[in-house]
């Protein structure tokens, strides 16, 4: 009797050693997911996100606004007037730069340590990302994914992250949806303006203000969407923030009928600089600095910050068609983007030399 107690006994230890096997299997598992990203890279990621190592500026501004929280690094540290809109807890993460390409100087062993469960690049697509994304991953041991984020495929992108981080489903699809608000609004508008009715605009960043963001590049794109003709036309252009630099030569046969500075150009003095002074642009009145805070609302680097952009260049640009409040849209977009809310007083500071 005893035997058949003991052998029973066994039994049911074994087929209970064999069931918590089994359960912590399913269970580790569970714990992560495939998922493709948008180069078309299937990766294992956890199934709950709740530490992201953003790659870079562009992915920092996105998770900037979608899960601060989650943030183990930013790509720099923002200065104290950007704190005045970022979520707080930025302040204190580490700046670790881009976290791979040629410019990359990050310790990897100090990001590890930071707890991060995944790094994310998000951005323009390159032919490169797919070797890039797999070898950084072999070399880290977390896995990385690239999500496309211009403005193209901005809505999708925030609800990619809303699906993969844990809690932000309904967060990313807010901004998903004034996102896609945002662009249809452009697209719309600018269906309406005439040929004859285009304004031709400059782009320009840099001290002499001789940097110039042509047309076809990424820096340049807001233009494009609200109607505008760039005033720049080049056979080779560069996508990284500068611009193309050009001479007075092409700056006079540029001629544009708009002008807008980067904050870091020669806007205060254009009006008594002889290179710019005979523009008809300058003589009009008709050239105006960018807001810059927390983010260039047109690019450096063209990411969500655009969006404010595309509501302030449209109506500045044509007023007839793009024919709302631009202050009560932005007061929007800082709310909803940036938990920040505006006073009146900020948000005509804000717009004090763009409009």
């Amino acid at each position: 009797m005893k035997k058949v107690v003991l052998t029973t006994l066994v039994l049911v230890l074994g087929l209970f050693i064999i069931t918590a096997q089994s359960v912590s299997e399913t269970k580790e598992e569970a714990a992560y997911v495939s998922f493709t990203d948008s180069c078309g890279r299937t990766v294992e990621i956890p199934s709950s996100i709740t530490k992201v190592a953003p790659s870079g500026a562009v992915a920092t501004m996105y998770f900037a606004t979608i899960a601060p929280e989650y943030m183990c690094n930013v790509n720099s540290a923002p200065d104290k007037e950007q704190m005045v809109y970022l979520p707080q807890q930025l302040a204190a993460l580490p700046a670790t730069g881009s976290l791979y390409g040629s410019k990359s100087t990050v310790n990897y062993e100090e990001l590890i340590k930071t707890g991060a469960q995944i790094l994310v690049d998000i951005g323009d697509y390159k032919s490169s990302i797919k070797e890039d994304l797999d070898a950084l991953q072999a070399q880290i041991g977390i896995p990385c994914i690239f999500i496309e984020g211009n403005l193209e495929h901005m809505a999708q992108a925030f609800r990619t992250l809303g699906s993969i981080l844990e809690g932000k489903e309904e967060r990313g699809e807010a901004l998903a949806a004034f996102t896609e608000k945002t662009v249809a609004m452009a697209k719309e508008n600018s269906a309406k303006v005439k040929d004859e009715e285009k304004v031709r605009v400059l782009y320009t960043t840099g001290a002499d203000g001789l940097g110039t963001n042509a047309k076809g590049s990424t820096q340049a794109q807001v233009l494009d969407l609200v109607g505008a003709e760039n005033a720049v036309v080049l056979e080779k252009v560069t996508n990284k923030g500068g611009g193309n630099v050009i001479n007075a030569e092409q700056l006079y046969n540029a001629d544009p009928d708009l002008i807008v500075f980067s904050s870091d150009s020669i806007y205060d003095s254009v009006a008594n600089d002889s290179v710019w002074s005979n523009l008809r642009a300058v003589k009009e009145g008709k050239y105006y600095e960018i807001p810059d805070k927390p983010y260039n609302w047109l690019s450096g680097p063209p990411s969500i910050n655009m969006l404010a952009g595309i509501w302030w260049l449209g109506n500045l640009v044509y007023p007839q068609y793009y024919d709302y409040s631009v202050e009560e849209v932005i007061k929007e977009y800082y709310s909803l983007f940036w938990n920040y809310s505006l006073s009146q007083a900020e948000v005509e500071n804000l717009l004090s030399r763009a409009r």
